[in-house]
């Protein structure tokens, strides 16, 4: 969204941002420039936001939605269809997954089959992501529109600072990164297990782990019990995400499934070589053994061996930093996303004009 925002054309478009937590993407809004509102909630389909929403929405003045995942989708739709605003929906990653409970899962599908009937428009990050809601929703339908990422931004010709200096890692050390939200789903307890094991292995191989959540206070007492408290080092979520990238080496993403993961293309776009899982739009990203390594989600031994066998391999490693250019340069790129994503709103507001007979100039998101 981020992205989308940087790059979208404000000749033709005026963006606004609500959010329903503050944090660091809502601070780089506000620096930005973009005027970003929050209206504060953690639950999806939270009833008691609902009339907030709708206030802004006609404060605002506000002409077509464009929700980023299930929360926001979930929070803002309702508001908007009473207030006769079509609705955008980007699904980043289904809010139902294989490991949940049978209860659990069908009512979120059920959920999900609710927003993307009602929506004008569903977006699929991925194909996997769009064939993940047809297996379960019938009838669904999405374009498929890639995540891009600001290649200015991510360019490993700039210069940046000196991550290792400020934090004390080893200038020679081989130096494995995981950027990401301390959650289950992002596995980082398991990159920990399957690092303290190839750590044994190669001496000179120091973890970065960047991001808060749930499972980092555990994350970082698996770390003291096993020792290894000065191999690897904890972060919490910075701003400074290129110089954090262009300070390691190989980057990890081990998460049990994904729409089309950010953090991923912006390792890539970077020059890192990457291991991941093979789950959802991150094997459309990640070709095994061309532009990196993909092992089967939730397999620790898998993990070891691939951080062992990449970390004692500089020419590969070098391999997958020019393939995964490579890719980036051609298949993700902001700008391209950002059009393709203009050309919705117009067609969106094309057909919302025919209906209601008006002319809509000013976009928010």
């Amino acid at each position: 969204m981020l992205s989308l925002v940087e790059n979208i054309d404000r000749d033709r478009f005026d963006p606004i941002v609500l959010s329903f937590t503050e944090g660091p993407m809502v601070e780089r809004l506000r620096a930005m420039g973009v005027k970003t509102h929050v209206i504060h909630t953690v639950k999806p389909f939270d009833l008691s936001k609902w009339k907030a929403v709708g206030r802004f929405l006609r404060d605002e003045k506000v002409e077509l939605v464009h929700a980023h995942g299930t929360r926001a989708c979930s929070n803002v739709l309702f508001a908007a269809r009473s207030l006769d605003i079509p609705v955008v929906y980007t699904v980043h990653g289904w809010s139902f997954h294989p490991d949940q409970a049978f209860l659990t899962r069908t009512l979120r599908v059920a959920g999900e089959k609710y927003l993307t009937s009602r929506s004008a428009v569903n977006i699929s990050v991925s194909s996997s992501n769009r064939q993940t809601g047809a297996d379960k929703i019938r009838h669904f339908q999405a374009r498929v529109i890639n995540n891009g990422i600001d290649r200015r931004k991510f360019d490993p010709e700039k210069s940046f600072k000196d991550i290792r200096k400020e934090l004390a890692i080893p200038a020679d050390a081989t130096l494995v990164l995981f950027i990401a939200r301390f959650t289950a789903h992002k596995q980082p307890l398991a990159l920990i297990k399957a690092f303290s094991d190839a750590a044994k292995r190669l001496p000179n191989l120091h973890l970065l782990l960047v991001g808060d959540g749930d499972q980092k206070a555990e994350a970082m007492e698996m770390v003291r019990a096993a020792g290894f408290e000065g191999r690897i080092t904890f972060q919490p979520f910075r701003q400074d995400v290129p110089d954090i990238l262009a300070a390691s080496d190989i980057f990890v993403l081990p998460s049990l499934w994904e729409g089309l993961p950010i953090g991923l293309l912006e390792a890539m776009a970077m020059g890192k070589a990457v291991i991941a899982t093979d789950v959802d739009g991150t094997k459309e990203v990640v070709q095994n053994g061309q532009n990196g390594i993909l092992v089967p989600a939730g397999d620790i031994p898998a993990l070891t061996e691939s951080l062992v066998t990449l970390a004692a391999d500089r020419d590969r490693q070098q391999e997958y930093s020019r393939k995964a250019l490579e890719t980036v340069r051609t298949r993700f790129d902001a700008t391209v996303m950002t059009r393709e994503i203009e050309n919705v709103y117009f067609e969106v507001l094309s057909k919302d004009k025919e209906v209601h007979n008006t002319d809509k100039k000013v976009f928010h998101l």
